[in-house]
C-alpha cells in the first residue's frame, strides 16, 4: 500500500473517530443542515431579508403553535397511532377560552381587565382539550376503533363545534394578558432575555456535567474531555446567538412613542430597545423540556416507546396498551389548548379558520423531524426543527412572492421527500430490522 493511499485511509478513520467521539446524531446533524442551506438560499434570492432580526423573530413566533402540537405528535405516531383532528381541537379550545374572555365569565360579574380572567380561561381551555382528548384515545384504546377514523371524524366534529360556540363570529378583543402570549405583544426586552439566555447556557453546562458523572459513577463510556468540550461551545453558542438575534430587533420609534404617550410620558431623545424573546418562545421551550424529561426520564416515556417498538410484546410484559392509547391523546388534547393560547394570541382574536390545516403541518413537522410512521422511534426535538424547516420554506416562499398554491406543492414534497430519506436512512444503518 502507497504512502498516499496509507494517509487516506488514516484521515479518512480520525474523521470517522472524531464524529463517533462527538456522538452526534446523524439526523439531528441533518436537520440543521437542511435548515441552514433553506436560510441561506432564501436569503441570497430574497437580497438578504430573510436573515434580518425582523424575519426571524417573525418565523419564531409563526412556529411555534405547530411545533407545540407536534412534540404531543411525536407520542402519538411513536405508539403507531395518527391524530387527525389537532387543528379542529385547537379551534374548539380557542372557542372556548374566546368565550370565556369575552361573554361566559364577563355574564359572572368579571371585567375584561379582571387579573384572573385569562388564567381562568387557559384552565378552561387545557381542561377541555385534556378531555377531548382522552375521550379519543379511550375510542381509539378501548374501544378498538382505528384512531385514523376516530380522529378524522373528530377533525369534521370539532371545527364545527368551534363554529357552534362562537355562532361563527370572531371574537374579540381577548384580554391583554393572554394576547402577550401571542409573541410580538409580549415578550422580555433585551435585559431579561439576556438574562434567560446566560440561565440556558449554565443549565445545559450543568446537565452535560451531570450525565457525564453518572456514566463514570456507573463505569460507562464517556466522551474525551476535548468532545464534551466542542458539543457544549455548540450549544453555548447556539443558545447566546438566538437570543443576540432576536434582541438585535429595536422597537419602531413609533411604537415607543405610542407606548409613552399612552403611559403619559415623554420619549427621550436617542432611547432604543429591543424585543427580545417573545413569551410564546418561553411557552414552546418549557413544553419541549417537560416532553423531553417524559420521554427520557419516566416510566410513561419507556411504555411509549416500547409499545411502539413492539404493542404485542409491550402488552405480554404487562404495559396497559389501551390506558396508554388514553393518556398519550390526553396530552397532546392539552398541547392543542396549548397552542390554541399562543395562536388566538397572536390574532388578539378567535376566528373560524383558526387552526386548518394545521393537522397536517404536525404531522409533517414530526414526521420531518425523523419519527418514524412505523412505530417506535421519534424525538421531542426532531419535531420542533421540523416544524421549523416547514414555517422556513413557506416564509421564505411567501417573501419571494410565491403563490400559496405551490407553496403546499413543495411543502408535500418535501415531507414525501423527508420520508424517503427516512427510509433510506433505516436501510443503510440496519434500523428497525
Amino acid at each position: 500500500m502507497s504512502d498516499t493511499t496509507q494517509a487516506s485511509s488514516s484521515g479518512g478513520r480520525q474523521r470517522r473517530s472524531i464524529w463517533k467521539s462527538l456522538e452526534i446524531d446523524p439526523r439531528l446533524l441533518g436537520m440543521i443542515g437542511a435548515f441552514i442551506a433553506i436560510a441561506v438560499i432564501f436569503n441570497i434570492m430574497t437580497g438578504g431579508r430573510f436573515l434580518t432580526p425582523r424575519n426571524i423573530f417573525n418565523l419564531t413566533i409563526q412556529t411555534v403553535s405547530v411545533a407545540i402540537m407536534a412534540t404531543g405528535m411525536v407520542f402519538i405516531i411513536v405508539t403507531r397511532h395518527i391524530d387527525l383532528s389537532v387543528g379542529a381541537l385547537l379551534a374548539t379550545c380557542s372557542a372556548v377560552m374566546a368565550m370565556m374572555q369575552t361573554r361566559w365569565l364577563l355574564d359572572l360579574g368579571f371585567d375584561l381587565g379582571h387579573p384572573l380572567l385569562p388564567w381562568l380561561a387557559i384552565g378552561a381551555g387545557i381542561i377541555v382539550g385534556t378531555i377531548i382528548g382522552a375521550f379519543q384515545g379511550w375510542l381509539a384504546g378501548y374501544q378498538g376503533i382505528p384512531a385514523f377514523i376516530v380522529t378524522l371524524g373528530g377533525l369534521l366534529v370539532w371545527r364545527n363545534v368551534a363554529w357552534y360556540l362562537t355562532d361563527g363570529q370572531t371574537i374579540g378583543p381577548l384580554n391583554e394578558t393572554y394576547s402577550a402570549f401571542g409573541g410580538i405583544q409580549g415578550t422580555l426586552g433585551s435585559f431579561w432575555s439576556w438574562v434567560v439566555g446566560l440561565i440556558a447556557v449554565a443549565a445545559a453546562l450543568v446537565g452535560l456535567w451531570s450525565a457525564r458523572r453518572n456514566k463514570v459513577a456507573h463505569d460507562f463510556p464517556v466522551k474525551p474531555l476535548w468532545a464534551e468540550g466542542v458539543v457544549a461551545a455548540i450549544i453555548a453558542g447556539g443558545i447566546l446567538g438566538f437570543v443576540w438575534i432576536l434582541t438585535s430587533y429595536e422597537i419602531p420609534q413609533r411604537v415607543l412613542e405610542r407606548d409613552f404617550e399612552a403611559a403619559g410620558r415623554v420619549l427621550p431623545e436617542g432611547y432604543t430597545a429591543s424585543y427580545g424573546l417573545p413569551f410564546s418562545v418561553l411557552v414552546l421551550i418549557a413544553v419541549a423540556i417537560v416532553m423531553t424529561i417524559i420521554a427520557t426520564r419516566t416510566r410513561l416515556g419507556r411504555y411509549i416507546f416500547a409499545t411502539g417498538g413492539n404493542p404485542d410484546a409491550a402488552e405480554l410484559s404487562g404495559i396497559n396498551t389501551k390506558l396508554l392509547t388514553v393518556k398519550v391523546f390526553a396530552i397532546l388534547g392539552a398541547l392543542c389548548a396549548i397552542s390554541a393560547v399562543v395562536a388566538s394570541a397572536r390574532l388578539a382574536n378567535h376566528t373560524n379558520d383558526i387552526g386548518t390545516l394545521d393537522e397536517l403541518r404536525v404531522i409533517a413537522a414530526a414526521v420531518i423531524g425523523g419519527t418514524a410512521l412505523s412505530g417506535g422511534i421519534g424525538t421531542i426535538y426532531g419535531a420542533i426543527l421540523g416544524a421549523l424547516i416547514m414555517q422556513s420554506l413557506q416564509s421564505g416562499m411567501a417573501m419571494m412572492g410565491v403563490d400559496a398554491p405551490f407553496q403546499n406543492i413543495v411543502v408535500g414534497g418535501v415531507l414525501v421527500l423527508a420520508v424517503w430519506i427516512d427510509i433510506q436512512y433505516r436501510k443503510w444503518t440496519g434500523e428497525g430490522k
